[in-house]
C-alpha cells in the first residue's frame, strides 16, 4: 500500500466529498424484490446489498436498511421474487425506488406488469428476462462489532422457481451478458452494464 493512501477509519468518518464504501464494493448485482402483503398488496423495490450465498439449494438474500415493506411483507407471507435489472428495464427499476407509501403498487408506477408465479403466490415482473421465484429460509437484523442492533435486516430466500428467456440460452448455456444486466456502483448515480467484450476465460487451479 502506498505511503500516502488515505485511511480512514468508519466510525470517525470518511473525510472524502462522498462516502466510498459502496463504490469500492461494487459494482453490485441489484435485488430487484417484488412482494405482496398479507392484504393482497403488491410491493416492488431494488436493493444494491444483493448477492447468491449458496447453489445446493440456491440461496439468494438481500439487506434492507430499515425495516421496509419488502422485509415485513416476506416475513409475513415467507415468499418474495428477484427479478434480473437489466438495461431495457433500467428506468423502471429506478422507478420503482421511488419512497412511496405502502399502498402504492410499484408495478403500476414503474409501468410494468405483474404475471402470476409458477410455484408461489407472490407475482413476478412480467418483462424480465430472468426470475426467481423465492421462499424466505431466514431474516436476520444485523449488528455491529460490539454486539449492538443496527437498523439493517437481511433477508435469505430459497429460489424454488426459476424463469429464463430462451433468447439468453445458447446451446443450453445461460450467456450472462446477453440481457446487458446492469450493476449498481458508488456514487449517487453510478450503474455499470455486462456487455460481451469484457469478458475473459480463467480457470481454477487443477
Amino acid at each position: 500500500m502506498p505511503s500516502n493512501a488515505h485511511f480512514y477509519e468508519p466510525s470517525r468518518g470518511h473525510e472524502l466529498p462522498h462516502n466510498p464504501f459502496k463504490a469500492i464494493v461494487g459494482p453490485r448485482p441489484i435485488g430487484w424484490i417484488s412482494s405482496r402483503d398479507r392484504e393482497g398488496r403488491l410491493n416492488l423495490a431494488p436493493y444494491s446489498f444483493f448477492n447468491a450465498f449458496a447453489d445446493t439449494p440456491p440461496i439468494i438474500g438481500f439487506s434492507s436498511a430499515g425495516y421496509k415493506d419488502s422485509v415485513r411483507n416476506i416475513e409475513a407471507t415467507g415468499e418474495f421474487c428477484w427479478q434480473l435489472s437489466t438495461h431495457a428495464l433500467a428506468e423502471a427499476m429506478n422507478q420503482s425506488s421511488a419512497s412511496v407509501a405502502a399502498e402504492v403498487d410499484e408495478f403500476e408506477l414503474a409501468g410494468l406488469t405483474p404475471q402470476e408465479s409458477r410455484v408461489i403466490g407472490v407475482p413476478h415482473v412480467k418483462e424480465a428476462q430472468v426470475v426467481f421465484e423465492c421462499r424466505m429460509t431466514q431474516t436476520l437484523r444485523l449488528q455491529s462489532a460490539a454486539g449492538e442492533d443496527i437498523d439493517n435486516w437481511l433477508v435469505l430466500g430459497e429460489v424454488v422457481g426459476v424463469h429464463i428467456d430462451s433468447a439468453l440460452l445458447e446451446d443450453g448455456i445461460y450467456q450472462t451478458a446477453a440481457a446487458r444486466p446492469i450493476l449498481r456502483g458508488g456514487g449517487p448515480a453510478d450503474y455499470f452494464e455486462i456487455s460481451p467484450d469484457q469478458n475473459f476465460k480463467m480457470y481454477r487451479p487443477s
